[in-house]
């Protein structure tokens, strides 16, 4: 087996939030970016969804496991099943464009060319077609539950969902994409939620392993998106020490996404 130097975190929720919140404390003078995968699951809810987390359900599995992020939207089941992004710019960065939504555009198309890279049929919805899908009513509380321009999908089913935090500091813009599929009914026992919910969550959302047919490893899925992060910011990395990246027993090695390991 070769090595594989990679730039991927496993972490708690907790810990990757933590992160998060800590680089908008003082003014950001360079981009700066940090990949994450989660060695169990947890849930980032929206800034506004105090009373979501209320409804906790006493001694759930993931009672410890809830935090709540600085930015909006809506609530985020964190596991192995998924890798995120978090990219922090300055306040006055070229990316950012004229307005909130418009910053999102160029990390959404990133996204989108990576996956369409490995064969998916992936492409970052633009918002006049987010008005035409207003999404399941039944799913407000579920940030994969519905789409927002510049997000992620395979046909009408989200792969990568997207959040940003602004401050007179900088901005933070984070993603998060679906490498495998989610356990639904953990988060929606978690949160009170229908049962039904998790079969429509099931249906408006797809993964990497769902569109290849195979598992697909963290790390060879961030050690692509790093570098086309890093090569269209020029940003610094807080990037671990170099690992293995570990094979997925049964899985032929083109199986696993071998497109985007170069």
């Amino acid at each position: 087996m070769d090595a594989r130097t990679v730039f991927i975190d496993t972490v708690t929720s907790h810990e990757e939030q933590a992160w998060n919140a800590a680089q908008l404390g003082s003014p950001v003078t360079e981009p700066r970016v940090r990949l994450w995968t989660y060695r169990a699951p947890g849930v980032v809810l929206g800034c506004s969804q105090t009373a979501l987390r209320e409804r906790l359900a006493p001694g759930h599995a993931l009672a410890d496991e809830v935090v709540q992020r600085g930015s909006g939207g809506g609530a985020v089941l964190t596991g192995p099943w998924m890798v995120s992004a978090s990219v922090v710019l300055p306040p006055d960065h070229p990316l950012l464009g004229r307005s909130p939504l418009a910053s999102y555009r160029w990390l959404g198309a990133l996204h989108a060319g990576l996956l369409r890279d490995a064969g998916i049929r992936a492409y970052a919805i633009p918002p006049e077609e987010v008005r035409l899908r207003p999404g399941d009513a039944r799913l407000k509380w579920a940030c994969y539950g519905g789409l927002s321009p510049w997000e992620v999908v395979v046909g009408s089913r989200k792969i990568v969902g997207l959040a940003q935090l602004r401050r007179r500091t900088g901005v933070l813009l984070t993603s998060g994409t679906l490498i495998g599929p989610p356990d639904w009914p953990l988060l929606c026992t978690a949160l009170g939620q229908s049962a039904d919910d998790a079969a429509l969550l099931d249906g408006c959302t797809t993964s990497l392993a769902d569109q290849l047919g195979a598992p697909v490893l963290a790390e060879v899925l961030a050690e692509r998106l790093h570098h086309m992060l890093t090569d269209v910011l020029g940003a610094a990395s807080d990037a671990p020490a170099a690992r293995l990246s570990l094979p997925v027993p049964g899985v032929p090695a083109h199986a696993r996404i071998s497109t985007l390991s170069h």
